[in-house]
């Protein structure tokens, strides 16, 4: 991992691979494109640079993160070392976890394989039957 020592400034699509937010460079450059991805508050573009105390709002998903820029790198690697590129505010991380406790408490929906299989359709047999009878 290379730290900020010298004022470098990295890309910020590389910067997201290297922090594990995307799992390709290619897959970080079409969610800034998407407009999923803002510094500062501005929307971006894949070339634009990133530098320490930026503030990064990044949707993923049904998820907002808001993160602070804490170092530099252009390089993937462990995730230890990825999670010390940046600091999650606070406040992100409390909307996370209420969007994600208001999805687990939804009903999942209920998607089948397609036909039933002989022993669905006996299944389904028998339980139209018994309820029939009441």
């Amino acid at each position: 991992m290379q730290s900020n020592e010298n004022n470098e400034k990295y890309r910020i699509d590389k910067w997201l691979f290297a922090a594990r937010f995307f799992k390709t460079r290619a897959l970080a450059a079409e969610a800034i494109d998407r407009g999923r991805v803002a510094i500062n508050d501005q929307k971006i573009k894949p070339a634009k640079t990133v530098a320490v105390g930026d503030r990064v709002e990044i949707r993923i998903n049904n998820y907002q993160y808001t993160i602070e820029v804490l170092g530099l790198s252009n390089k993937r690697g462990s995730a230890p070392q990825a999670q010390q590129l940046y600091r999650e505010t606070e406040e992100s991380r409390e909307q996370r976890a209420l969007l994600a406790a208001r999805l687990k408490a939804q009903p999942q929906p209920f998607f089948t394989k397609g036909r039933p299989t002989k022993r669905d359709r006996r299944e389904i047999e028998r339980f139209t039957l018994n309820t029939d009878e009441f």
